[in-house]
């Protein structure tokens, strides 16, 4: 058999399969450290067990692993789908399985260890920052290299986005990486002070603005339109859309760093970049939404559909939140409370899990050869145990930050605070056990996905194929 005239499904497979059981364990993990916030106990003593610990290892498993792991599956299945080429090269693509794999269960030794930069999203140590760089560019080269062997001349948009994608997070992932070792564990970052927090900040919203955006918004542009039988509602929108996000979102981040000792005129200006941002999110809201037109009676008995659709409200919702959260004003309440963790995990449960989960639902009966999965209505009871799970989690954040902003600003008529911290801690108990309750329901629904997945896919061999002969259209 001539594998260069078949897809490589074997290593959107292998990457798909990984995203379900990374995901299933980065969420466990959460859902451990949500217990410990609201039963300090629970760690019982062991320095590995500590929140300050398991707290970063927690957003490497679910950003790194489970996100990227759903990045590299779906931008290897697209370039292929799109370009009508097989991957550029196969042995590339497989090291770049093993090598992702290789950096995640570093970081599973690592951080639990207390051996870590304190950068937020960029805690692992120097030799492994140095092993995600030479997979990245094995990455790249992968998917670079199979858009330059394309039949088909037009380049996709959904691999503008996740080519934007890889672009930028090299970028990001160098500047930010740059360092001094002084021991085989342990490094000093290359910037100092505020510049050291500038730099931090830059990455780290751009790894949320490009990682955690544009990588998915290359989902929602081919696997919407799939799963619906639909075509984009705007092609022309969906062109305006990439380069205004692309280049709106890397002046976003000094917004985390208002009344701090950055110079108040830089965070004024990622407060105007937030706001602009608003426009092109809502405008690709709105086309992968309208791209439904027509296809609506679709909702009542596809679970995957309401997973991409559903994904696409939460994109909405995160992208407003995010900019008013920028506006000073308002940060000046919102800052160092939980409304900060129900905006991200409003994102990230809702936006990117939805989305990820819904593509991986897409592509895996068609990687075992099957129409479907195993069974469409462990499908949507995910969907179901999911959505009320991001509900309780995100609504007892919301009332937490909101009621913790109001009472850490609060003063007596002499200026003296009218609460102790500790009082606010008190009061933000009952909605930490609701927030465990809420992840609790969210990760009961991965381990239904992972059910399903063993299902579909036990003692199935991997799907065969062909590429085209003729290249008119697109897959």
């Amino acid at each position: 058999m001539d594998l260069a005239q078949n897809y490589n499904y074997k290593i959107v497979k292998q990457f798909a399969i990984a995203t379900v059981v990374w995901g299933i364990i980065g969420m466990l993990v959460g859902v451990i450290i949500a217990a410990q916030l609201a039963w300090p106990a629970l760690n019982l003593d062991i320095p590995w067990l500590t929140y300050g610990r398991l707290r970063p290892l927690h957003t490497n498993a679910v950003i790194f692993a489970f996100g990227i792991c759903g990045l590299f599956a779906t931008s290897y299945y697209v370039v292929q789908r799109t370009c009508q080429v097989r991957l550029f090269s196969d042995k590339l693509a497989a090291f770049t399985f093993w090598g992702w794999q290789a950096v995640i269960l570093s970081a599973v030794v690592t951080l639990p260890m207390g051996l870590t930069r304190g950068k937020e999203y960029a805690e692992l140590e120097w030799p492994i920052t140095l092993l995600i760089a030479v997979v990245w560019i094995a990455y790249a080269v992968v998917f670079f290299g199979t858009l330059l062997t394309r039949k088909v001349k037009h380049v996709y948009v959904a691999n503008w986005f996740f080519a934007g994608y890889i672009i930028a997070v090299t970028i990001l992932h160098v500047v930010n990486g740059a360092s001094m070792p002084a021991t085989l564990f342990k490094s000093y970052s290359a910037y100092s002070g505020v510049q050291d927090a500038m730099i931090q900040w830059w990455y780290g919203h751009n790894a949320v603005g490009f990682i955690l955006t544009a990588g998915y918004l290359g989902m929602v542009y081919y696997f919407i339109p799939k799963q619906a039988e639909r075509p984009v509602y705007s092609y022309r929108l969906s062109i305006v859309h990439f380069w205004a996000l692309i280049f709106t979102y890397m002046w976003a981040g000094p917004h985390h760093l208002h009344y701090t000792a950055l110079p108040d005129w830089t965070q004024s200006i990622g407060m105007v970049f937030s706001l602009i941002l608003l426009a092109p999110s809502w405008g690709g809201m709105i086309n992968g939404i309208m791209t439904l037109s027509g296809a609506w009676h679709k909702l009542r008995t596809d679970p995957i559909l309401k997973f991409m659709i559903v994904s696409l409200s939460f994109y909405g919702m995160a992208t407003f939140e995010g900019p008013m959260m920028s506006i000073k004003t308002v940060n000046a309440l919102s800052h160092y409370t939980d409304w900060g963790i129900a905006h991200v995990h409003g994102g990230a449960l809702g936006w990117v899990g939805f989305i990820t989960m819904g593509s991986i639902y897409y592509l895996l009966p068609r990687l075992a050869g099957q129409q479907k999965m195993y069974s469409t209505k462990l499908i949507d009871l995910h969907f179901w145990v999911a959505t009320i799970g991001i509900v309780l989690y995100i609504a007892a954040m919301w009332i937490a930050g909101v009621m913790q902003g109001l009472m850490w600003r609060a003063v007596n008529p002499d200026g003296t605070l009218t609460y102790t911290f500790v009082e606010g801690v008190k009061a933000t108990y009952p909605y930490y056990v609701v927030r465990f309750a809420g992840g609790l329901l969210y990760l009961s629904g991965m381990c239904v996905m992972g059910y399903n997945t063993w299902m579909t896919l036990r003692n199935r061999e991997t799907a065969v194929a062909r590429i085209p002969a003729l290249t008119a259209g697109h897959a």
